[in-house]
């Protein structure tokens, strides 16, 4: 009988901790804390000149970029018309030519639209 309960029971915590394993909490980029800081021309370079390199520094990092705001869209802004940002939200002040600080996600450069895109950007000022 005390082998069919600790069977049980180990079977009930074995099940928990894959469920987590397989299912961690999101991140909540905004709340973390930057690993690199970087000028949005800066970073674009570091994919164009050498992608694997960059690759393996900065995607699924946060990161905090400056620039230039250059295109304002619904999802979020374009700045050095080089780098795309997912806004959580977009702020009805922001404008073009703009100065701003971006915090978010990198996941990559998109090579059919020649930009390296972040999401879960938040402004940072």
């Amino acid at each position: 009988m005390k082998r069919k309960i600790l069977f049980i029971l180990s079977l009930i915590l074995l099940s928990f901790l894959g469920y987590n394993y397989l299912f961690p909490d999101h991140r909540t980029i905004f709340q973390e804390e930057a690993k690199f800081t970087v000028d949005a021309s800066v970073l674009f370079n570091d994919f164009i000149e050498n992608p694997k390199l960059a690759e393996s520094k900065f995607l699924d990092q946060t990161i905090t970029i400056y620039g230039v705001v250059t295109s304002l869209q619904a999802q979020g802004v374009t700045i050095n018309n080089k780098i795309f940002c997912n806004l959580e939200n977009l702020s009805n002040k922001l404008k073009v030519n703009d100065q701003i600080v971006i915090k978010g996600r990198c996941i990559g450069y998109d090579e059919l639209l020649e930009e390296v895109k972040l999401d879960q950007c938040s402004i940072v000022k």
